[in-house]
């Protein structure tokens, strides 16, 4: 019995963290200064490049609370864009194809924003990102580096914060970058 309970404690604690990611993600700064798409795929996007710095920070670690977190916030995701996507009005024939897809460019995203921010200096990561979140459209250079100089920030806010923080359900986040003036 008590072993449900945990259980449903960890999956409401994920849903949370998950949740938390998405209201991230949602900022408007990200969409008028960082110039990210504001369409379904820009979204899709950037709620991915979120969830993907959030399960950096589980990456490689030994407590087995945190890896079924990891599993949780990633589950989250999915039945979220399951939901999304029946709500939008995709049939029940097509929701698994498209899910399906969305899940293997979530890997492909994953792989490629991990492996970037391993690397040394932020050439790598700028790249995985015009490839990944802008889809190759035009964005300046400037741009680019602000965004990944964010991203590090979150990554660091991340990795400075105990596991009890995220097992709490809290997601310490670093400040959004100011709109810029016009």
């Amino acid at each position: 019995m008590f072993e449900r309970l945990f259980h449903r404690s960890d999956l409401r604690v994920a849903a949370t963290l998950y949740a938390a990611a998405v209201a991230r993600a949602r900022a408007p700064v990200f969409y008028t200064r960082f110039r990210v798409a504001d369409s379904m795929d820009g979204r899709f996007d950037m709620v991915t490049l979120q969830v993907v710095l959030l399960l950096n920070r589980f990456k490689g670690e030994s407590d087995k609370r945190l890896a079924r977190l990891s599993q949780g916030v990633f589950d989250a995701m999915f039945n979220d864009m399951d939901r999304t996507l029946r709500e939008l009005g995709v049939g029940d024939q097509g929701v698994p194809h498209r899910v399906k897809k969305m899940g293997q460019a979530f890997y492909g995203r994953l792989n490629a924003y991990d492996s970037a921010l391993s690397a040394t200096g932020d050439d790598e990561f700028v790249q995985a990102l015009r490839r990944n979140l802008y889809r190759g459209a035009e964005v300046s250079e400037e741009v680019l580096r602000d965004l990944a100089a964010h991203c590090r920030a979150q990554v660091a806010a991340y990795a400075a914060a105990s596991a009890d923080v995220f097992l709490s359900g809290e997601l310490p986040l670093a400040p959004l970058p100011q709109e810029i003036e016009r």
